[in-house]
């Protein structure tokens, strides 16, 4: 392809989409968020091979691509109802992004823009190895900063699929328009070669107009007399052969 146009903002949404993941990995990580952390990996990846398929001009990877964003708007449409608490969803008594193995929350609970953090000591709430806190003074609660971060990867991911869909779509296209005009030659193919069966005959030329060639093999004919050359240059009856 001559023009970039939609392989470099494709290229662009990628990088964009893989900064995004890894800033959003590092604070799971931070937080032992450990349900985001495997979407997380698997959105990588996926990514990784997006680019790859833009790069290679690789069609199925970009429908792979695609497919997965799918996935990916529905993940992060659960975080952000997860985090509002919508319907029966409760931060309170649901460890979902933890898969039930700890108490901790986002990271972004205590470390939020503003946020004050106040240890309450000698607190019978606290289980065993854990402590109870209070945060207070937050410019922005930390659910309003999971639900910014799922909103600023559903708006990617919708820019993503979008343009995964129409460059595959241009990428089959012109394999399409390839191998139409290639013919058989993108698949190997090579057209049957016709043996000759006609055995060469030599060519005697002659000047006179009385001898001219018959139907049977090497034959003059001079007058009614016919006569086949031999390599000595005497003619069958006796005549040296004419040049």
């Amino acid at each position: 392809m001559g023009k970039c146009d939609g392989r470099c903002t494709l290229l662009v949404i990628c990088s964009l989409q893989l900064v995004a993941a890894l800033q959003r990995q590092v604070f799971d990580f931070l937080g032992y968020q450990w349900a985001p952390i495997l979407a997380n990996f698997l959105h990588i990846m996926a990514v990784i091979l997006g680019m790859f398929g833009t790069v290679q001009f690789r069609f199925r990877y970009l429908i792979f691509y695609a497919v997965w964003l799918v996935l990916w708007v529905g993940w992060n449409s659960f975080i952000i109802c997860f985090y509002l608490e919508v319907g029966n969803l409760s931060q309170d008594r649901d460890f979902l992004m933890t898969f039930n193995t700890s108490l901790h929350r986002s990271w972004w609970m205590e470390h939020g823009p503003g946020c004050l953090v106040t240890p309450v000591l000698d607190s019978r709430m606290a289980p065993d190895d854990h402590h109870v806190i209070t945060v207070s003074g937050c410019l922005l609660d930390y659910q309003y900063i999971e639900v910014l971060s799922s909103a600023i990867q559903i708006l990617l991911a919708l820019f993503g699929f979008v343009y995964a869909c129409y460059v595959s779509k241009v990428f089959q296209d012109d394999e399409d328009s390839f191998d139409f005009i290639g013919g058989f030659d993108s698949y190997g193919y090579q057209p049957p070669q016709k043996s000759s069966h006609l055995q060469l005959q030599p060519l005697y030329t002659v000047n006179s107009p009385d001898l001219v060639p018959s139907a049977s093999q090497g034959w003059l004919t001079v007058g009614s007399a016919p006569f086949r050359p031999n390599p000595d240059g005497v003619t069958v009856d006796g005549k040296r052969r004419l040049p």
